[in-house]
Order: structure tokens, then sequence, then C-alpha cells
């Protein structure tokens, strides 16, 4: 009879994470929050190999024309 007692409740059984139900599971987020994340994310990523394809196209020119200017240190 020992083996079916019933395992002893925590305390802090109050205090599961966000999206936690209690069976092992946790509940989806919705797809259109995970379709806007997927755009920014998308956005920032185009972004930043925009950025540094300009770069690499115009960074030697930008050097020299701010060396010309005094504000190559600024940088």
């Amino acid at each position: 009879m020992e083996s079916l007692r019933k395992a002893p409740t925590s305390r802090l059984s109050h205090s599961a994470p966000a999206g936690y139900t209690g069976r092992m599971t946790t509940t989806r987020p919705p797809l259109l929050r995970l379709l806007a994340i997927a755009v920014l994310a998308t956005g920032a990523a185009a972004l930043a190999v925009l950025g540094f394809a300009g770069w690499i196209e115009h960074g030697a020119g930008i050097l020299l024309t701010m060396a010309e200017s005094g504000l190559a240190w600024c940088l």
C-alpha cells in the first residue's frame, strides 16, 4: 500500500512558469506572433547585410573623406 500513496505536492507549485498547463505540456504561442517575429528577424538580417555590403562597397571612400577632413579618428 505504501507504493500507492500520493506524492506530496510542492509548495512552489503555485509559481509555475508562464504557459505551463500542469500536464507536462506548454501552450503554443499564436501563429501570428511567430510570423511577426520571423518577419522582424528577416528584416533585421536584411538591414545588417545591406549595411555590411554598403560598407564593403564604399568604406574606403568614406575613410579617405574622413581622413581629409580630420575626422578619421572619430570612427
